[in-house]
């Protein structure tokens, strides 16, 4: 997936490099605009300190200029308006109570697991052409178009596809899938389970996300039968709604931890492969078989208060936005057959100016929920004059790096991450974790997000007070984001997917 900055250029930065036939760029008056925007954030950061600083001068000097006749003239004063003074009091406290009652309940994401297949699952690219080559469904330009894909892809010689791949010929079976699904989570559970030491019992609520593998029994109803979960559980299945749904699942446990108190959630997220490789020759369909591999994650939250002790992270935000419902919106990436019947997952050339779109309706919703007010202040004010003085004028770009310490993109492929990377102006350092774990795990759909926070923590960066940001993208077209804020200095925890390898993390990707 990649995001384009055809259409409206709301979100693209265009840079001008310099030529043999240009000057050089004033240095002395980048360095002192640098100076001056930081000084403008400062000051709008701190306006309204700076605003009661002067007040609280003024109240203490006159405070300090009374007597001891004042006061007691003071004291003398509220004792006659003793009834204000209670309905005053009353209506305060009434006021106060009515606010921590209604304000929504805080949710604790109490700690997260993510699937690490086993060694003989690894797919170096050599095994993955053989493979594709003695299974005898694919021509020579095929072949030749995979290989371009893998070295082009930005995926590195570690990912994991499932045993039915691995086989000649492969066996995309049902029982192959479910064996695939039944590896995947209850990997991942067991070890949220073990790490957590939740009772089953405990759990009142589970959500289950894979876009592509639905089977009956539901995969939800697997992981009640496998722990014994309690009967009256609230279970959901969600099913076709792509890579974004892993956030999708987090906004539906945030509204149902809402509305049951003292609860706690278990959310499970990942894709299925087996039943959804490609035999045929057609190249749109091709792409997810170079791309997607095995991979899930498990995560539990609560909105009992005594959980923040232990608890990771805090959710702050959810955001959920799509396309539209227009014919090239629902079929930039979905499931048909091909002319020979063979049924696959296909990419729409259409689907980098949907997505571009998504993201700008995205980016315009949660900006001002995490944006500083200076940020806000210039984009407003870039927005109005554009779209109401019709100025011609650059679109303003928020800077983003104002409201988070580290991005969670979605690594559903090399483009995506570097079109998000350029668009949303972010460094090397920020987009690090996308582009490893795609190198290291491939496109995991859904799951992706929670192996860059594994990342993360892995390298030891997660500390107290950090703002992260979870951005997916999927098919619809649908751009979730999910927004949270480190309650802790998290470190790796000796499960984590990256702890036999972070230390040849990162790596140069060519």
């Amino acid at each position: 997936m990649a995001i384009s900055n055809a259409t409206d250029q709301a979100i693209t930065v265009h840079i001008n490099h310099p030529t043999s036939g240009r000057k050089l760029p004033d240095f002395l008056q980048t360095v002192n605009l640098k100076y001056v925007k930081l000084g403008y954030h400062y000051l709008i950061t701190h306006l309204l300190k700076l605003l009661l600083v002067p007040i609280l001068i003024g109240i203490l000097i006159e405070v300090g200029r009374l007597g001891p006749e004042d006061l007691y003239q003071l004291w003398q004063n509220l004792q006659f308006n003793l009834v204000s003074v209670l309905a005053s009091t009353t209506i305060l406290v009434f006021v106060t109570t009515l606010y921590f009652m209604s304000r929504p309940r805080s949710i604790y994401l109490v700690d997260y697991a993510c699937y690490k297949p086993t060694e003989d699952l690894k797919v170096p690219f050599e095994f993955f052409m053989d493979r594709s080559e003695r299974s005898g469904s694919f021509d020579d330009k095929s072949l030749e178009f995979q290989r371009k894909i893998l070295e082009r892809s930005g995926l590195g010689e570690r990912t994991y596809l499932p045993p039915a791949m691995h086989k000649l010929p492969p066996e995309p079976t049902m029982f192959a899938a479910r064996d695939e699904a039944e590896k995947v989570m209850f990997g991942a559970l067991d070890m949220l389970f073990d790490r957590t030491l939740i009772k089953s019992k405990d759990i009142g609520i589970l959500i289950v996300n894979c876009s592509l593998f639905n089977p009956t029994p539901s995969l939800s109803a697997m992981i009640v039968n496998k722990y014994k979960l309690r009967g009256n559980i609230r279970s959901y299945n969600l099913g076709g709604m792509g890579c974004s749904a892993g956030v999708i699942a987090i906004d539906l446990a945030k509204d149902l931890l809402q509305v049951h108190p003292n609860n706690y959630a278990v959310v499970v997220s990942m894709e299925n492969i087996t039943q959804n490789w490609y035999f045929g020759n057609e190249r749109s369909m091709l792409i997810p078989n170079c791309l997607f591999r095995v991979g899930g994650a498990a995560m539990l939250l609560s909105n009992k208060g005594r959980e923040r002790r232990r608890a990771k992270y805090q959710l702050v935000h959810t955001v959920r936005t799509h396309k539209g419902a227009d014919d090239k919106a629902f079929h930039c990436v979905y499931q048909r057959q091909d002319e020979t019947g063979q049924l696959g997952v296909s990419l729409s050339k259409d689907l980098m100016a949907i997505a571009g779109d998504a993201l700008k309706t995205n980016i315009t919703t949660l900006g001002p929920l995490v944006l500083p007010v200076s940020e806000q202040l210039l984009f407003f004010a870039t927005l109005f004059a554009r779209k109401v003085l019709s100025i011609k004028m650059k679109p303003y770009i928020p800077d983003f790096n104002l409201a988070f310490e580290h991005f969670c993109i979605h690594a559903g492929g090399r483009a995506v991450i570097d079109e998000l990377e350029k668009n949303l102006q972010l460094s090397e350092k920020h987009v690090e974790p996308s582009r490893m774990t795609l190198h290291r795990f491939g496109n995991t759909s859904s799951s992706s997000i929670w192996y860059e926070l594994a990342y993360t923590e892995a390298k030891g960066r997660m500390k107290k007070g950090d703002r992260i940001w979870q951005i997916e993208f999927g098919s619809g077209f649908k751009c979730n984001s999910a927004v949270w804020h480190a309650l802790r200095t998290v470190k790796a925890t000796s499960d984590n997917p990256w702890v036999d390898c972070i230390k040849d993390y990162p790596v140069i990707i060519g």
